[in-house]
């Protein structure tokens, strides 16, 4: 295997000369979101790891313009240096997740209760397309010229689009101080009356999760930033209020509580299976009732946004615990991320398509892929 590609052009320039020789491309950042997606036929691997350069830190922008390859892990230890961060958590499997692979996946964790998805924080952006021309969209300012957002565009478009080379993304100032309350329940009609609570009162929490798993729940809520103490006792109260046992967890079990959090929004796609469903924050006690006992949910409780987690099952049982969950719980889209193949191929990835979307997808597959190499059938 080739070396990665160390510059824009030469990156650019394997993606033209693929494309010439007629080979489907495959890019590739730290390789964890791999097996996500409808599987594709045989692909060249086009890796980003050469291209893992802070280009621009601008702390009193607060904006940085980072390369695609850089591990997102890396990027908050030097951002940390000047009490800043990048207001991305996702999952990151063996510390290898990078930039441009969160932003082609548009993957989240838990800060995106406060401070909004990739969509919300990306800038600009520059890739490589499939003629092997570098493209450059946005800027590197928050505040932008008005018109079509081709940034944007890239932003969960699992490389079918172009190959991501670099991001400008808009930074946050790092909390100094965290705390994080827990309430526990049996009842999920409690746990969502609690979490529709949490989510419209001005507690102005940067986190506020939820968990399932056993016939048992909690609401986690983190509060950071000016006002802790008093916030803190507001969210410990409004819980209680709410009819769940609440308490402060730990100051050395708070990191613990949130990685717990992110880390069930993935597993060993080999055997188990992930299916992230999307809908009104007001259908988490469908999506509990919908969840059969052996499997778990995590969540973020006012977004609608949760990951059902299914223990390791036959190829054909799998199949049929995402359709029985499709039925269930339609329209929602359940999407499959962690599962085997033979899973993804059986249930589909994504679902049922929508004949309209599915034909404004190919459109723009088109315009901006004429020859159809970069990940084909993974959407």
């Amino acid at each position: 295997m080739a070396s990665p590609a160390t510059t824009y052009e030469k990156l650019a320039a394997e993606l033209a000369e693929a494309a010439a020789r007629g080979n489907n491309v495959r890019p590739t950042g730290g390789g964890t979101k791999a097996r996500w997606g409808n599987p594709g036929p045989e692909a060249q691997t086009l890796s980003t790891k050469g291209l893992d350069a802070l280009v621009e830190h601008n702390p009193g922008d607060l904006t940085a313009v980072v390369q695609a390859g850089m591990p997102i892990e890396r990027l908050q230890g030097i951002l940390s240096q000047h009490g800043q961060m990048l207001a991305l958590d996702p999952p990151c499997p063996g510390g290898a997740s990078t930039v441009g692979g969160v932003v082609a996946t548009a993957d989240s964790g838990p800060l995106r209760h406060r401070y909004g998805g990739v969509r919300d924080l990306v800038l600009g952006i520059a890739v490589a397309v499939a003629d092997g021309s570098v493209a450059r969209a946005g800027g590197k300012v928050i505040k932008n010229v008005a018109g079509y957002d081709l940034a944007k565009l890239y932003c969960g478009s699992f490389g079918t689009l172009g190959v991501i080379l670099e991001v400008a993304i808009r930074l946050h100032p790092r909390p100094a101080e965290r705390r994080t309350i827990r309430g526990q329940t049996g009842d999920p009609a409690i746990l969502l009356a609690a979490a529709t609570s949490l989510s419209h009162l001005p507690l102005n929490l940067e986190s506020l999760d939820v968990s399932w798993a056993g016939g048992g729940g909690a609401l986690l809520a983190r509060v950071a930033g000016a006002g802790l103490a008093e916030r803190t006792a507001a969210t410990r109260r409004a819980m209680t209020e709410a009819g769940l046992e609440a308490g402060l967890e730990a100051a050395e079990a708070d990191d613990v509580a949130w990685a717990a959090q992110r880390e069930a929004q993935r597993c060993d796609g080999a055997e188990g299976m992930v299916v992230r469903v999307s809908g009104l924050p007001s259908r988490l006690a469908d999506i509990v009732a919908a969840t059969p006992p052996h499997a778990g949910i995590v969540g973020r409780a006012g977004l609608g946004i949760s990951w059902v987690r299914f223990p390791p099952a036959s190829a054909e049982a799998l199949v049929l615990a995402v359709k029985e969950l499709r039925d269930r719980l339609a329209p929602m889209p359940c999407v499959v991320l962690d599962a085997p193949d033979a899973v993804r191929r059986g249930a589909g990835a994504w679902g049922p398509p929508d004949p309209a979307r599915a034909a404004l997808e190919r459109r723009v597959k088109e315009r901006f892929d004429p020859l159809g190499i970069l990940n084909p059938g993974i959407l």
